[in-house]
């Protein structure tokens, strides 16, 4: 017999067609499963056989289909907050696979810790199969629970009026978002509160080559801000002047000294101009002030 557990599981997705239905139907398929699924979709127009699925099951109940004009992993994750009916709210990627007892872990950690965020378990695509029992350093795909200062975007879980308190996900953190969730863990722990991980919430992160934060390409071969722009904006909000200085001079270098560089120096110019688009798009963001979920979205 399926058991629902109250936890919302919150998706925002982009650009995803058939991993975002496996995701869907893998965790329909928990027992126990979450009170609710919603899928925050910025999608523009899916293929149609997604669509229609979508649909099918957002029409009969199994899971609610939001859609919005434009992407924005924050703001979708800001929408979730706001229309999950669940105390905690549980944030997936939209290219997983989940173990069975991700739902339970996610609950029982927040039912004996008061007040947590609870990070769980992440085994990447270069981690299936390996053994971790003897690993003494910390990592997100490692089995022994510890009481830690980030989390990982794509399998945290917390309470909504926590985080709605805290004024959700800062919207500033454009495109790929880099760096929104350390942004927030800064905020979280800032406020008192402590994060802890989980191990046996556990999932199997795909890692779609197509769609999600990868539509906006790779940071090695662009010109554009889209990566660096998070990683100055993190510095501006987070980090004394001192700090902040020192981020601006040290990331333009290390983004040149990779191999990729050595081998295609063609592509230090239009690096360095990626970094300088960040810094600026970074300031401006800075003093217009964060985004925060809006007043009244708890309501």
């Amino acid at each position: 017999m399926q058991q629902n557990l109250p936890v919302t599981v919150a998706i925002p997705t982009y650009r995803r067609e058939k991993v975002l239905l496996e995701t869907v139907d893998y965790l329909l398929a928990l027992n126990p499963g979450p009170a609710e699924i919603i899928l925050v979709d910025q999608t523009i127009e899916h293929e149609k056989a997604t669509a229609e699925k979508l649909a099918e099951l957002n029409n009969g109940g199994r899971i609610r289909w939001i859609k919005l004009p434009a992407p924005s992993i924050t703001h979708a994750m800001n929408q979730a907050l706001s229309l999950a009916k669940q105390e905690v709210v549980l944030f997936l990627d939209d290219d997983i696979r989940p173990e069975e007892n991700l739902i339970a872990a996610h609950h029982a950690a927040h039912q004996t810790h008061a007040d947590i965020l609870v990070a769980g378990r992440v085994i990447q695509p270069w981690e299936e199969g390996r053994d971790f029992s003897g690993d003494e350093h910390f990592h997100f795909a490692g089995l022994k629970p510890a009481w830690i200062n980030e989390f990982m975007g794509g399998n945290f879980s917390l309470r909504r009026d926590v985080a709605i308190s805290l004024g959700g996900f800062d919207e500033n953190f454009v495109r790929v978002a880099y760096r929104f969730e350390a942004e927030f863990a800064y905020r979280f722990r800032s406020s008192g509160r402590k994060i802890y991980f989980e191990p046996q919430a556990c999932l199997h992160h795909l890692k779609e080559a197509a769609g999600g934060t990868r539509t906006y390409g790779e940071h090695l071969t662009t010109w554009r801000p889209d990566h660096a722009v998070g990683a100055y904006y993190f510095a501006l909000r987070t980090k004394s002047f001192a700090g902040c200085l020192q981020d601006f001079i040290s990331r333009p270098i290390k983004a040149l000294m990779t191999r990729h560089h050595l081998k295609r120096p063609w592509w230090i110019p239009l690096t360095m101009i990626a970094e300088l688009r960040g810094m600026l798009w970074a300031l401006s963001l800075t003093i217009r002030g964060p985004e925060f979920v809006k007043p009244d979205a708890s309501e």
